[in-house]
């Protein structure tokens, strides 16, 4: 089973950016968390914790695809030492003014710098498989597999450790974390010049930009908005569940069953080879995801909870690799990382007003009613779903490096 993903990683160099990723995007499972950690620490409100994770989420959202097109044009090695320094500046600047008691408006600026300044690792060692594996497209499918799986075990780990520093030691140190992970994580893949993908300068990018399939893609990107609300909706309400039942140092384990679902689910994707075109099961995916979430409002007991979410987790996986699967197979190759960019923009966007409204429904009705916002969300996302077309342009520009068969697995 894992004889694939062996072979990939005996490529020169791949082991080390691909830990070197993982540790570099472990922020990405703690920083709206860490916030809600902090501020309801500090004993401020879920509705303040909601809006400064929409602040930090939807600046994210806005710079991925603007910091997509700095990567493909400068390179990783000169655009994620300036993006780690400024993302630095931010996390450090919405600790010090939640903890110092500054005016609300000095923590949603630095919230909103932190924000937009977290580079998008994900599409950036993904990118750097593509160089690696270049003319391997089975291999870069199932690079982009394991890449999945490392993203469940990142949200498996981070989630877990930050709430117990958050809750044993300080509020602040989940954001802590966030830092001292992602910032040398960047750093230390700049310098791994090597596997970098050859940038492409202005005038290349002006003379060989092909044509991006927008209808599709954006519709993707629609789907993608909506399961991001679904998330952050369900990880909100989930610390405040914990909180409710007095355990609120386990609200990371239960986070952990939900990954660790997922993290299953992906690894037994990964080894499948697909005949369904993956827009068909971005389709049962998100009908899934939604159906999932509907036991959640019942549930009483923390153990309940727990393998409800852990079950609820094999929806996730195998969903989001058939989304970037489409991506992966439509748009063309030259645009890949704009293409990942984009639906990880409508993942991010996503977020914000699915945290933002769990807080308000928190404060008001209590957590058990706030799993209703993330039901909410996967509805809308299987509802987007059935506008987009049964497939991409078959004719799509990658299709001649030999990426994107439809009896095959594309993967994240």
């Amino acid at each position: 089973m894992f004889t694939r993903y062996r072979t990939v990683l005996a490529y020169s160099g791949a082991w080390r950016f691909s830990l070197t990723a993982l540790v570099a995007r472990l922020p990405i499972s703690i920083s709206t968390l860490g916030v809600v950690l902090l501020v309801t620490g500090l004993g401020r409100s879920y509705g303040l914790a909601g809006a400064l994770s929409a602040a930090y989420t939807i600046a994210n959202g806005l710079s991925s695809v603007v910091q997509g097109r700095l990567l493909d044009r400068l390179g990783q090695r000169v655009v994620l030492p300036v993006v780690a320094a400024a993302y630095a500046v931010g996390v450090a600047g919405l600790i010090i003014s939640l903890e110092s008691g500054w005016p609300e408006a000095t923590a949603f600026v630095a919230a909103f710098l932190a924000g937009a300044a977290y580079p998008p690792i994900g599409s950036a060692v993904r990118a750097r498989w593509s160089h690696v594996l270049v003319g391997r497209p089975g291999d870069v499918q199932t690079a982009y597999a394991l890449e999945s799986v490392i993203d469940e075990v990142i949200f498996v780990i981070g989630p877990t450790v930050a709430t117990v520093l958050a809750t044993q030691w300080h509020p602040w140190a989940a954001l802590g974390l966030a830092l001292l992970t992602g910032v040398p994580g960047t750093l230390a893949l700049a310098a791994q010049r090597g596997s970098q993908p050859v940038p492409h300068r202005a005038a290349q990018v002006r003379a060989q930009r092909a044509v991006m399939p927008w209808p599709p893609v954006v519709l993707l990107a629609a789907v993608s908005f909506a399961l991001g609300s679904m998330f952050a909706a369900a990880e909100v309400s989930t610390v405040a569940f914990s909180a409710e039942q007095h355990a609120k140092p386990y609200a990371g384990v239960l986070l952990a069953c939900w990954s660790s679902g997922s993290m299953v689910a992906g690894l037994i994707t990964g080894t499948i080879r697909w005949r369904r075109a993956p827009i068909a099961r971005v389709r049962v995916g998100t009908l899934m995801l939604a159906l999932v979430m509907v036991p959640m409002t019942f549930v009483g007991s923390m153990l309940t909870m727990g393998l409800t979410l852990f079950v609820a987790g094999f929806a996730i996986a195998p969903t989001l690799i058939a989304l970037m699967s489409s991506i992966e197979q439509g748009v063309p190759a030259g645009r890949l990382t704009e293409g990942i960019a984009i639906t990880h923009t409508g993942l991010a966007a996503g977020l914000a007003p699915g945290a933002a409204l769990a807080g308000l429904v928190i404060d008001a009705h209590g957590a058990s009613p706030s799993y209703l916002v993330a039901l909410g969300g996967g509805v809308v996302a299987a509802l987007a779903s059935l506008a987009l077309p049964r497939s991409f342009d078959p004719d799509a520009p990658n299709r001649a490096d030999g990426v994107g068969d439809s009896d095959q697995l594309s993967i994240f």
